[in-house]
């Protein structure tokens, strides 16, 4: 199956929709392209504990591998206090509450684009 063609903010923003429907909490999109090299995009995401990041996590993949869209790359799958799925220009970041809490990737990327999503 050919992949879907997709922007980068298009498939952050299904990501996220996503997440919202399988009542992922504080979703957000940060927009970084102007500052990484990376990646456009990434998505946070809480979970309230380690299951419903395992959750969320397939749900996003159920959702996308249909269109032919599929990760570069996931980590965390053994210990989902953060899980970070590659979709190239789209980094997906699961985490535990207290996981965002400790790493603050909305303070590190804070002169970014942060758009809230629930």
């Amino acid at each position: 199956m050919e992949p879907k063609e997709m922007e980068p903010k298009e498939l952050a923003e299904l990501i996220a929709k996503t997440l919202d429907d399988k009542k992922g909490i504080d979703v957000a999109l940060i927009n970084i392209a102007e500052r990484s090299s990376f990646a456009d995009y990434f998505v946070l995401v809480s979970a309230g504990n380690e299951r419903h990041a395992q959750a969320l996590r397939e749900a996003v993949e159920d959702v996308l591998e249909p269109l032919g869209i599929f990760p570069k790359n996931v980590e965390g799958k053994n210990k989902p206090t953060w899980i970070l799925m590659d979709y190239r220009d789209v980094i997906v970041n699961v985490m535990t509450q207290d996981a965002r809490e400790k790493y603050s990737l909305e303070k590190i990327w804070g002169d970014c684009e942060i758009i809230l999503c629930n």
